[in-house]
């Protein structure tokens, strides 16, 4: 007889359910939704349609497995679709997740660019002031030279 003790871990069970990489899934789903979205695809499944019909409206009575209605083509249509639609929203839901990590980080690029473009602006800033205490060259020059005129004046 065992007990189980409030003390003690549980045993780990085995999942009764199959396990399933969900990144895995993921990358298949938006593979899927990339090749349902190409011009290949579109024409793939136009000849498809195409020889269906064509192969069941032509052929001998005995050879056609979906009579006019064509009521199989619709159900495999369907089936397509009820697949197709889950997978791509997926596929745009991981597309958005990894959308709002790239705004964050664009984000976080922008303030620091900012920051430095902001800090940047005050050392120039505080360069002018600087300079504008500085004697330049040209000023010095021009006071030398009317220094020199006033000692040839004096002279």
């Amino acid at each position: 007889m065992t007990t189980d003790r409030l003390d003690q871990p549980r045993d780990l069970r085995r999942a009764r359910r199959p396990h399933y990489d969900p990144e895995a899934f993921g990358r298949l789903s938006e593979r899927i939704a990339r090749f349902l979205g190409t011009a290949r695809f579109l024409v793939y499944m136009t000849v498809f349609v195409a020889v269906w019909i064509s192969w069941n409206a032509t052929a001998p009575a005995d050879l056609q497995f979906d009579p006019y209605p064509f009521i199989f083509l619709t159900l495999m249509l369907s089936l397509q679709a009820s697949y197709a639609a889950p997978l791509i929203l997926l596929a745009q839901n991981r597309q958005d997740d990894r959308d709002r990590v790239q705004y964050e980080h664009d984000r976080r690029a922008a303030e620091r660019n900012r920051a430095d473009l902001e800090y940047l602006t005050r050392e120039i800033a505080g360069l002018r002031l600087a300079l504008s205490e500085v004697t330049t060259r040209d000023y010095l020059r021009s006071e030398l030279q009317r220094l020199g005129e006033e000692v040839r004046e004096g002279r």
